[in-house]
């Protein structure tokens, strides 16, 4: 339940929300390795102007979320962030 409401603060006030948010997590179809990292530098671009990207970020980590941008940081990014 902390976990819920601390998300629904900080969502509230995130840059990736509305149309956009496409860009954070892959399509549904195969993705071509170039467009795939156009799509993920559009998404840390949008978390570089975000206010909350420290609590996205700490979320991501905490939940061990493996898919998508969150915080400005890759799956594979945060991977390194929880190993170390």
């Amino acid at each position: 339940m902390a976990i819920s409401r601390m998300m629904n603060e900080w969502q509230l006030r995130a840059a990736c929300r509305g149309p956009q948010s496409a860009v954070f997590f892959p399509p549904p179809r195969t993705e071509r390795r170039e467009d795939k990292r156009r799509r993920e530098a559009r998404a840390k671009a949008i978390c570089d102007e975000c206010r909350v990207r420290s609590e996205c970020l700490s979320y991501a980590v905490a939940i061990k979320e493996q898919h998508g941008i969150w915080g400005g940081l890759s799956e594979t990014e945060r991977k390194v962030i929880r190993a170390g």
